[in-house]
């Protein structure tokens, strides 16, 4: 009932999200559907209808991708402080954030299956002059079980990594690994800040507090080093882009939220060489593939090209999406050299703080557009293989890529509007600041468009030779 009321007192533009979500949900089932059509119509070739549904893996994972990326970004999921004196810890929030996924792809799901049945004609009667039937299965009785176990994929796939991704992490082991003399003095300090009411029901308050506590140095005694801690934190507050309350630092101690997220997403620059080593064994894979002969891929439209495809595809798709936080990383760093100004400064550190949240749908959606480009390169109007199964695969693919990496530009500005709403306050124009995200969007096609288009040539070259 709370995930249910939460879900109807949302915003508009998180409605609009789910929305999203239950109309991605509907094409990836109904691809679903139209594979059990096919084996049902063609009971003598299981290859084909096994390799049609290995190709339904590709529209299911940019559709659990894009469910991730809408769970996270929800506001009324998120930890807040006072939540946890009602019960709505980190854990119950994200059980809930699990079961509003799972209510958006399970309607999906649901209108899949009606407008299958209603194209088979067993609601009111063929559609469209019984046009449909031949891919459907309309002559033959529909399995219901298998029926609801195709359409209880993606509800389950959605909420499952939806609850693995949002699932709470202690802190507090890592907080109190940081150094031995740092938890010795924590056990011989006598100084006690005032605790407010509610205080150990928020989330990582009581630890940001203890931190706080803890004395500068031997020589401080004193109100002094109560002084210095406090400035020192309220400074960490400041700079960490969080609203400073006009009580003074020491409230703003005791009583300012943690803008901590349970899983802060932070850069990784590290994952470039295995990105660079999936996509050359994707590349790799796909050449090899269109010189030996083998079986034949079948899309839902038909069979366009040998099995192993699918394999080098995805495991280009996979370097890219893994290569994408180190690029856009480097990207940042490149904004910043040669004597950068501050709006180069301003723009390339965001690059940087942003690079693990929009790096990897960055890298998906040249994965995707690379294949739209292989696809285009081998498109033949003659050719029956591209039908309207193959078209609605496509769409929905490179529909949920790019709402997926909109979503994350949405996350990425909802994690900085504190350091936003600092640098107004002190005078920033704003016109600075829609200059750099203008130059942070630029510097990241300035990288990305090229590598998409060279990836795209080197795998659309062995397939046309």
């Amino acid at each position: 009932m709370l995930a249910l009321r939460l879900t109807r007192s949302a915003r508009p533009a998180v409605q609009l999200r789910r929305l999203l979500v239950a109309t991605a949900s509907a094409g990836t089932g109904f691809l679903l559907l139209s594979t059990l059509g096919h084996a049902l119509s063609h009971p003598g070739t299981t290859a084909g209808s096994a390799l049609r549904l290995a190709w339904c893996t590709v529209p299911l994972a940019a559709t659990v991708h894009f469910a991730l990326a809408v769970a996270r970004t929800d506001p009324g999921t998120r930890p807040r402080p006072g939540l946890a004196a009602i019960g709505l810890g980190p854990a119950r929030l994200m059980a809930i954030s699990a079961t509003t996924t799972a209510l958006a792809t399970a309607v999906g799901s649901m209108l899949a299956l009606l407008l299958f049945l209603h194209l088979r004609g067993d609601l009111t009667g063929m559609p469209f002059d019984g046009a449909a039937a031949s891919f459907l299965a309309a002559d033959l009785p529909l399995p219901l079980p298998a029926a609801l176990t195709l359409l209880a994929l993606t509800p389950a796939a959605a909420s499952l990594a939806v609850a693995l991704t949002l699932r709470p992490r202690d802190t507090r082991l890592a907080a109190n690994s940081r150094g031995s003399g740092l938890a010795l003095r924590r056990f011989t300090t006598t100084a006690k800040l005032q605790e407010t009411f509610g205080a150990y029901g928020r989330f990582g308050a009581r630890q940001s507090r203890r931190g706080a506590a803890e004395p500068s140095g031997e020589g401080d005694t004193g109100p002094a080093r109560h002084s210095a801690a406090l400035r020192a934190a309220g400074a960490a507050l400041v700079g960490a882009g969080a609203p400073a309350p006009a009580g003074g630092p020491r409230e703003a101690v005791l009583d300012a939220p943690d803008t901590t997220p349970p899983n802060p997403p932070r850069p990784n620059p590290t994952t470039l060489p295995w990105g660079a080593a999936l996509l050359a064994a994707g590349l790799a894979v796909e050449a090899y593939a269109s010189r030996s002969p083998g079986h034949h891929l079948s899309l839902p439209g038909g069979p366009t090209g040998p099995a192993a495809v699918l394999v080098g595809w995805t495991l280009t798709a996979i370097g890219l999406a893994v290569a994408g936080p180190s690029l856009t990383h480097l990207c940042g760093r490149l904004l910043q050299s040669a004597r950068p100004g501050a709006l180069r400064l301003l723009a390339g550190r965001g690059l940087m703080e942003e690079a693990s949240r929009i790096g990897a749908p960055l890298g998906i959606l040249c994965a995707v557009a690379s294949g739209a480009y292989t696809m285009a390169v081998l498109y033949d109007p003659a050719d029956s293989s591209f039908g309207p199964l193959t078209t609605l695969g496509a769409i929905l693919v490179a529909g949920c890529s790019l709402a997926t990496l909109l979503t994350a530009a949405v996350e990425a500005r909802q994690a900085r509007a504190g350091t936003t709403a600092a640098l107004l306050r002190l005078g920033a124009p704003s016109t600075a600041l829609r200059s750099a995200a203008a130059l942070r969007a630029g510097a990241l096609a300035a990288l990305f468009v090229p590598l998409t288009l060279t990836v795209a040539a080197l795998a659309a070259l062995p397939l046309t030779a």
